[in-house]
């Protein structure tokens, strides 16, 4: 069966397919195939037919740096966060890149490892590739990335702050570890420990450990903590904390982790030893984890609208990234204690 479609040029392994190429197999002209490409509606169905088929034969690939520098638009976006194993923050990236793909964006990713240095070192590499605007998850940052971000369309999620670069989709981490200490008082619990991992960059954690300590001395305690070190944020170090408050303080009646990875690996160890849970010691979580409800006891815990951050996050960079003005740059989308039977 003949279609119309010219045998393809040879491709060579330093040569790239032209615009010239695909017209030649197609038996048109480059501007016709840029029309195809551009302006498909314009080109009548069987032309734009055999354009198509010498594309996919030819194996061309758009050269979008030109079209972008004629648009002053790359159509990337940047999203910096602190590593790509907490399933939260991916959850944040992956409603992100969903809602600005029909836009066609594309989104490149980073990771700080928690160091505000290394934070910098990206934000200026990826300025260089010069994306219509930033997603960051967290709010605190050197003077220096806040300088070079200074003018770029930027979107702060996964925090609370009074001085937003620009843009900022959050809720307080302070104000849902405090919550979630109220919540363990009301049952009666006046033993509270806190057990987490404070890693330098990482203020987020010392945000929730700061919820903690303010609200335990309201109670008219005093602060009890365990901090994980450099110990890697699994259900091991969980344990290894859980040790340690028993240790350190054996009266403790209720523990508040900084995550509930941590926080399962406790509740499972308990299990194990015949510590009974809520009744000796309730335990408590962050980020209400898919595992968190699956658990014997199922785990209590605060839950926070990835999902939403990430989706709301996206349609606010949009609107700043066409120019268009945001009339309530700060959004705190809240959070919820979810009360389960560990507590």
């Amino acid at each position: 069966m003949t279609t119309g479609i010219g045998r393809p040029r040879k491709r060579s392994a330093t040569r790239s397919v032209t615009l010239a190429d695909v017209a030649e197999a197609a038996g048109v002209s480059a501007q016709t195939v840029s029309r195809v490409i551009r302006e498909p509606d314009t080109v009548g169905d069987e032309v734009r037919a055999r354009v198509e088929e010498a594309i996919a034969a030819t194996g061309y690939v758009r050269n979008l740096t030109a079209s972008n520098l004629a648009s002053n638009r790359s159509l990337t976006v940047a999203a910096l966060l602190p590593n790509l194993n907490a399933s939260v923050f991916a959850e944040t990236v992956h409603a992100f890149a969903a809602e600005l793909a029909t836009d066609g964006y594309q989104i490149f990713v980073g990771t700080t490892d928690y160091r505000p240095e290394h934070e910098e070192e990206l934000v200026a590499s990826f300025l260089g590739r010069r994306p219509d605007g930033v997603l960051m998850i967290g709010t605190s940052h050197t003077e220096r990335t806040r300088a070079l971000l200074r003018g770029v369309p930027v979107v702060e999620t996964w925090g609370w702050t009074g001085d937003p670069i620009d843009l900022l989709v959050g809720f307080s981490h302070a104000d849902a570890t405090a919550a979630l200490v109220r919540h363990l008082a009301a049952r009666g619990r006046r033993r509270i420990t806190f057990a987490g991992r404070q890693l330098p960059g990482d203020s987020r954690a010392a945000e929730r450990l700061a919820g903690y300590s303010a609200a335990v001395s309201d109670l008219g305690a005093s602060p009890r903590v365990v901090d994980a070190g450099d110990r890697p944020a699994t259900m091991d170090t969980g344990v290894a904390m859980l040790d340690a408050v028993l240790d350190r303080y054996p009266d403790t009646d209720a523990i508040v982790f900084a995550s509930d990875v941590y926080a399962a690996g406790a509740l499972l160890a308990c299990v194990r030893r015949g510590l009974d849970v809520p009744g000796r010691l309730a335990i408590a979580g962050f980020g209400d984890f898919e595992m968190s409800r699956h658990l014997v006891p199922s785990l209590t815990t605060v839950a926070v609208p990835n999902t939403e951050i990430g989706a709301l996050a996206a349609r606010l960079l949009r609107e700043r990234m066409a120019g268009r003005e945001v009339t309530t740059p700060a959004r705190d989308v809240g959070f919820e204690i979810v009360i389960r039977e560990s507590s």
